[in-house]
């Protein structure tokens, strides 16, 4: 065995040992399982919630900076906190909420292990952005639950990166893309049955960068994840390896004028809709 692979047979044992259970698997934060089991009650109040999302400032002005976001087109902003809430509805919140948390999730030990993070959380935030501003052009009802179903769809990647809790045993950004594609998707898997999540999460993670996956005639919430996922992985070294686009089950079911392409084989609704991609990048930053 060369030195290169013994190396990173002990990030794999490490790697190892917390899909085995051997080492604590990230938990949701306590303020997240508090407002989740509030929603779950059909009988909450919305100042049942307004005193639980308070307790948060970063979330309460996540939720108002989205509802008062172009994408929404309302011609009345929220001013509070309530009418944020009866706005996005209880689902919204829901979702907004879990992907508020996944930010918050991991602990960075060391400048090394935020090195990391950062180009991980930065392409994570533009596959979520792009599958939620595609949504209503491309005529899914909810933009909402297209970015968190993108989010999560990588929350395994989150993970190994939390095995890593010695400052000197973080990996190289090569050897940690290595452990991702070997055991994101199963570590993701994990960590989305450990946290109770909806099995359509679960099966939706399955079928990620499943360029053939398919949801039906219509286009479905796997299409719009994997659309996401597909246009961020054109920007990343590795985009290379990616199918000419008219191979996507995804695109297939685009009806015309949508499905135009731009001058670099991608969907030219994704370089028209740059800047509100980016916006709702920095929501999530």
């Amino acid at each position: 065995m060369s030195a290169e692979e013994s190396d990173y047979s002990i990030y794999r044992r490490v790697v190892t040992q917390l899909m085995n259970g051997e080492e604590q698997l990230p938990s949701l934060p306590m303020i997240t399982l508090d407002i989740r089991r509030a929603l779950a009650d059909p009988n909450v109040s919305v100042i049942r919630l307004k005193q639980l999302i308070s307790k948060d400032p970063a979330l309460s002005a996540l939720l108002m900076k989205h509802a008062s976001s172009i994408l929404l087109r309302s011609s009345q902003p929220p001013k509070t906190l309530d009418d944020v809430i009866r706005m996005l509805g209880l689902q919204e919140v829901d979702r907004i909420t879990l992907a508020h948390s996944l930010k918050s999730l991991f602990t960075l030990h060391s400048a090394a292990h935020k090195q990391l993070f950062v180009v991980l959380w930065g392409r994570l935030t533009r596959q979520a952005a792009t599958s939620a501003v595609l949504a209503r052009p491309l005529g899914y009802p909810s933009a909402d639950q297209a970015l968190l179903a993108c989010l999560l769809c990588d929350v395994g990647e989150l993970a190994v990166l939390s095995a890593f809790k010695d400052a000197s045993q973080v990996p190289t950004p090569d050897v940690y893309a290595r452990l991702c594609r070997e055991y994101g998707q199963s570590l993701g898997l994990v960590v989305l049955k450990k946290w109770g999540l909806d099995q359509g999460y679960v099966d939706l993670v399955r079928s990620a960068r499943n360029w053939d996956a398919d949801s039906g005639a219509r286009l479905g919430l796997v299409d719009l994840v994997n659309l996401g996922l597909y246009h961020a992985q054109r920007e990343e070294p590795r985009g290379a390896q990616l199918p000419p686009i008219q191979q996507l089950a995804a695109y297939r079911k685009i009806v015309p004028p949508l499905d135009a392409l731009d001058s670099a084989g991608g969907l030219a609704l994704v370089s028209e809709q740059k800047d509100a991609i980016q916006r709702m990048v920095s929501l999530l930053r």
